[in-house]
Order: structure tokens, then C-alpha cells, then sequence
């Protein structure tokens, strides 16, 4: 399983809407094929900063989103909206304790 991070900082203008924006994408994002959990966070001490935690089978499934007609709609429409380049990270998980 990878586990995709992103880090997001947007311009405080548009915080709603990346908001909003995310609200309307997030079951068709999450539904996408190897994704198996999606969630999003806000910063507690930058209101503009967001993270994004998503699972994926394997790589080959994050990239086959990250190449669909989806990712082109979703992406550049998040990208106008930030004030600083994001950051993106894929780990693999080695423990979880619930």
C-alpha cells in the first residue's frame, strides 16, 4: 500500500473555495480505482495550510489517477489557488495501532 501525503498552502482568499472544491471531488476522487481511504486536514495553527492522506493499492494505481481525465480537471484548478509549491510524498505504512 502507498500512503500519498500532500501538503497545500493557499492563498487565504481562497480557502473556501479549495474547500468547497474539494467537497464537490472527494467521493469521486476516493472511488477511484486502488483507493482505499481519503481524508483531508487542516492546519490548527495555519488556516491556509491543508494536507491530503490517501491510500493506494500500489503505485501503479496512484499513478493511473494521477494520469486520468479526473486528476487534469482536479489538479490545475487546485493549483491556481495556492500561495506557495506543494509538497507531495508517497510512504508505505509499517505500523498502525488503533
Amino acid at each position: 500500500m502507498i500512503v500519498r501525503i500532500v501538503n497545500m498552502h493557499f492563498k487565504e482568499t481562497a480557502v473556501g473555495k479549495f474547500q468547497n472544491m474539494f467537497d464537490a471531488y472527494k467521493e469521486q476522487i476516493r472511488n477511484q480505482p486502488g483507493c482505499s481511504f481519503l481524508e483531508l486536514y487542516q492546519d490548527k495553527d495555519d488556516e491556509q495550510r491543508f494536507y491530503t492522506y490517501s491510500y493506494w493499492e500500489n503505485e501503479d494505481a496512484l499513478n493511473k489517477y494521477r494520469n486520468s481525465a479526473l486528476f487534469e480537471e482536479v489538479w490545475p484548478q487546485t493549483k491556481a489557488l495556492f500561495d506557495q509549491k506543494p509538497q507531495a510524498n508517497s510512504v508505505v505504512k509499517i505500523h498502525s495501532l488503533l
